[in-house]
């Protein structure tokens, strides 16, 4: 399991290019300013975003526009009807996004159907860390790690659930609320990882814990919060952030936190292609990074930490337990479907 830490150790790769001559980049750079001027002359961007609700990316959105003077577009949905939509879209011929960030299982799923074009070369494709490197197609912008979140009035701290298996205990029965498994987000990202870790059994008996799924992401924290359930899975671990004075504590269970990498990509037919190749350069930028970081997402721009505030790193610092399978998204949906009917 790769953990923040491990991760930050890695950074030095991301700096092997900074010893390079300044001539050598000097075309490249004279390109760039002809591509920013060109991204400036387009006037906007329009970003499909599948973080519903998330305030990372408005965040970046509105660095974008006070760096470069180009507009900031988004649209906000479920994976699956970005999907949808992009798919119209270029069918009809009339494409109007340029720039998709998605959850890594979907772009994987979209590159595959041919959805996006090469982005080009971009000045900060080579800074991500490992495990995560830009593909020329796809960039890796951060990594949503997920968790429990927990009624603090409800639940004692002796009698909170320290492990994923803790909410098969019969006292939780009933009182589970959940985002929806048989839906793209992030109830299929829990379902899917601890398929993998945990096995089919642990799902049929959460299952008959008779949880209560609900879509509305940001509307589940406050019924949290309220006491109409002590537990919600599972929660996106930097929202814990957002929530302070509530009675809310995140948990992050011993085994680790499942997690997805969002990925950037420019559509084909964007119609504003090279301010989207510029968005694309820009989350990989310390600005981008540290919109992300300082909200307790990891980064994967390695070097950052001392720049981030110590609070957002706390929540950062998780073990990662596994992440999705693009392969196995659609046989997954369908078992967890049969699973919780």
């Amino acid at each position: 399991m790769l953990t923040r830490r491990t991760l930050l150790r890695l950074a030095a790769v991301a700096t092997v290019s900074a010893g390079r001559p300044a001539l050598a980049q000097a075309p490249a750079d004279a390109e760039w300013k002809k591509l920013v001027e060109a991204a400036k002359k387009e006037g906007k961007v329009v970003v499909y975003n599948g973080a519903v609700g998330t305030p990372a990316l408005p965040k970046v959105g509105a660095a974008f526009e006070a760096k470069y003077g180009i507009r900031f577009e988004l649209l906000e949905a479920r994976a699956s009807e970005l999907r949808e939509r992009i798919r119209t879209e270029q069918a009809a011929g009339k494409v109007l996004g340029d720039v998709s960030h998605n959850g890594s299982t979907t772009t994987a799923l979209q590159l595959a159907e041919g959805t996006f074009q090469p982005y080009g070369a971009l000045p900060n494709a080579a800074r991500p860390v490992a495990p995560f490197k830009a593909d020329g197609t796809r960039v890796p912008i951060y990594v949503i790690p997920y968790g429990i979140l927990v009624n603090t009035d409800m639940v004692k701290p002796g009698e909170e659930p320290k492990s994923w298996k803790d909410v098969l205990e019969p006292r939780w029965k009933g009182k589970i609320l959940s985002d929806d498994m048989r839906a793209l987000g992030g109830g299929a990202v829990f379902f899917m990882v601890t398929m993998q870790h945990f096995g089919q059994g642990f799902h049929e008996k959460l299952a008959e814990q008779q949880p209560h799924m609900n879509r509305d992401l940001r509307g589940n924290y406050p019924r949290i919060a309220r006491g109409e359930y002590p537990l919600y899975l599972p929660l996106t671990l930097p929202d814990i952030l957002e929530l302070k004075g509530l009675p809310v504590k995140a948990i992050k269970p011993v085994e680790g936190a499942p997690y997805v990498r969002f990925d950037g990509a420019l559509f084909k037919g964007a119609p504003h292609p090279n301010a989207g190749r510029l968005l694309l350069d820009f989350f990989l930028s310390d600005e981008g990074q540290l919109a992300y970081g300082n909200l307790g997402f990891v980064t994967t721009v390695g070097g950052l930490e001392s720049k981030i505030s110590p609070e957002a790193r706390a929540v950062a610092q998780t073990s990662l337990l596994g992440t999705t399978d693009p392969k196995l998204q659609d046989e997954m949906l369908k078992l967890a479907k049969q699973i919780y009917k």
